[in-house]
């Protein structure tokens, strides 16, 4: 997704913040938050091998803090609303089925909490979905919460082989995302709190509902498009990212499939050119760019020279997602589910 970013906080302003909690320099799992738990937990010390990176708990997590929407909601999957001590950035409500969860964990920001903010919660392990949170021009680096004996762990999807952070944008990928790296996500974070089985339920549970929505379909020849947000300059999405993922799965083509940008932003007229079968579109509640929902999104399409001729505007054959089912996440699932059956009722695929 077109990642939102905030300026970090000097360093120098973190002993400030962490003299009530802890010394500077602390090293250990236990970290700012002076977590209960110790090295005799069952089954710690415990490390995991995270975008370039060693990552070492003592103990289990009970004081973590998850800074985007896709990880936090993992961790709500896996039953753990009870030791977060905060999350922030988020897109859209919450996944159905984890309001109540979700209600027992304090919103630091709707969008990238300052450092000091962050810190005030007391983490012992702190998890994001984006390398751009967890780095410069993000929430802070991972280097300055190490420092400080925090453990981070920051989403495999996007650091796997193939996915380029440096290209500008949102970055791009060579090599396209496939669901395994989201269900590695899911159970690396499980190990990391100690709750392995419920890791390897959740996967086998969303692996039963990509078999599911996709059983007998046949959404060969069927063209999609996928807008995420922005109406001057959209953000589309390219080959290889979780609308990849979709769109594999379910069988059909994306027009901008030739393009390895993860949300390259594409003028209309190109679009006006590629005449997709049918639009998904992303149907967010925050208010950072312009049109951000469903609705606004359909108002434009439709009265815009360059889109309103479009076959699937003028057909209204659009499919609508949470900003977290584009995104790597566990809501990306939720994503095959709704296109596989917006296409079905569409009449597009048997």
């Amino acid at each position: 997704m077109p990642v939102l970013r905030s300026t970090p906080r000097p360093a120098a302003l973190l002993c400030v913040s962490l003299l009530l909690l802890t010394a500077c320099g602390t090293s250990g799992a236990a970290g700012p938050s002076g977590a209960k738990g110790t090295a005799a937990s069952a089954g710690y010390p415990v490390t995991i091998e995270n975008c370039g990176h060693r990552v070492t708990l003592e103990a289990p997590p009970e004081h973590a803090v998850s800074l985007n929407q896709g990880s936090t909601e993992i961790l709500l999957s896996l039953g753990l609303a009870g030791r977060l001590a905060g999350t922030a950035t988020w897109t859209d409500p919450v996944m159905k089925g984890l309001e109540k969860a979700n209600a027992q964990v304090p919103r630091l920001a709707d969008n990238n909490p300052s450092f000091e903010k962050v810190l005030d919660a007391g983490p012992d392990f702190v998890t994001a979905s984006f390398v751009s949170t967890l780095g410069t021009g993000g929430v802070a680096t991972r280097q300055q919460f190490e420092k400080l004996g925090v453990p981070t762990y920051v989403s495999p999807s996007d650091c796997s082989a193939g996915k380029d952070n440096d290209s500008g944008g949102d970055g791009s990928r060579s090599t396209p995302l496939t669901l395994d790296t989201v269900y590695r996500e899911i159970r690396d974070l499980a190990h990391a709190f100690g709750v392995d089985e419920r890791g390897d339920a959740l996967v086998a549970r969303l692996r039963e509902r990509v078999r599911t929505a996709t059983e007998g379909l046949d959404a060969s020849g069927v063209s999609l498009m996928y807008w995420f947000a922005n109406s001057q300059s959209p953000y589309l999405a390219g080959c290889c990212g979780a609308p990849g993922a979709i769109t594999r799965a379910v069988g059909a083509r994306n027009v901008f499939s030739g393009t390895h940008d993860e949300w390259p932003q594409i003028n209309w007229e190109t679009v006006a050119d590629r005449d997709p079968d049918a639009i998904v579109l992303g149907d967010l509640s925050r208010k950072s760019q312009t049109a951000e929902t469903a609705a606004a999104k359909i108002r434009f399409l439709e009265t815009n020279p360059a889109t309103r001729h479009l076959t699937a505007v003028r057909e209204k054959r659009y499919i609508l997602l949470s900003g977290q089912a584009m995104n790597p996440s566990v809501r990306t699932v939720e994503g095959v589910e709704r296109v596989a059956a917006g296409l079905r009722d569409l009449g597009l695929a048997k």
